[in-house]
């Protein structure tokens, strides 16, 4: 596929590159591949790299001058074949627990799916998702590769409260909320584990390019990782994807 990329001022001290228009991990590669270059080349005159489904955002520190030749600049940086060491990715367990005292709308996603519950479950765990970009919410992932079965609208009326460490389906999408919140997306299951804690170095463990694997997990097995998190002893499990 080529990639037919575009781009445009935002605001006096930003770009916004963009890509076909498209959920695709192809096109996340070629993101994270012109934004490690562009980190690069640039550093020192930009704020923020944001990754998008299909877009990059460039923050620079100061305005730019001229947008034509900053562009020109940036599609030279593009085409370059500048070796880049990518970063390191990791694929990450999540432990769930989908037990119907978390999965709020595991039954109406079961009766309109014709899915048993424990289809659903074994559905949505048996997947590897890649993380997208991070977004809506600090920590809040956005995760592509949920089974087509699994496709479920948004609610109609959000609820006004999310618990932390939902984890849901909204439309084409799956994800786990960070922080208590409003939300629409339908409610399955529960992670005891921390998305976003400003008291670390990395406030979101996971970052653009890195898989998420669910795992089911048991009520009493929620309550006794939840223990182990309170008590600092708990670390979620990682595979390295890449040197």
């Amino acid at each position: 596929m080529v990639n037919k990329i575009t781009y445009k001022p935002f605001g006096n001290k930003a770009i916004l590159v963009e890509w076909n228009a498209i959920i695709s991990e192809d096109i996340l590669n070629d993101i994270l591949k012109f934004k490690h270059k562009i980190a690069h080349q640039k550093k020192e005159f930009y704020t923020d790299l944001v990754v998008g489904y299909h877009s990059l955002t460039i923050k620079y520190k100061e305005e730019f001058s001229n947008f034509l030749e900053e562009v020109n600049f940036l599609k030279s940086i593009y085409i370059s074949d500048v070796k880049i060491k990518k970063a390191s990715n990791y694929l990450w367990e999540i432990p769930v627990c989908y037990n119907v005292k978390f999965g709020a709308d595991l039954e109406e996603i079961s009766a309109k799916t014709k899915l048993t519950t424990s289809e659903i479950i074994q559905l949505h765990s048996s997947k590897i998702y890649t993380v997208f970009f991070i977004g809506f919410l600090p920590g809040f992932l956005y995760l592509g590769g949920l089974n087509k079965q699994l496709f479920f609208d948004r609610k109609p009326n959000p609820r006004l409260k999310v618990d932390k460490g939902a984890v849901a389906i909204g439309g084409e999408q799956t994800g786990v909320y960070p922080l208590n919140s409003p939300g629409g997306w339908n409610i399955i299951g529960k992670t005891p584990v921390n998305f976003f804690d400003v008291e670390n170095d990395n406030p979101c463990f996971a970052k653009a390019g890195d898989k998420i694997k669910f795992v089911s997990i048991s009520l009493d097995e929620f309550y006794e990782i939840e223990k182990e998190i309170t008590e600092n002893s708990y670390k979620i499990s990682k595979t390295l994807l890449n040197d």
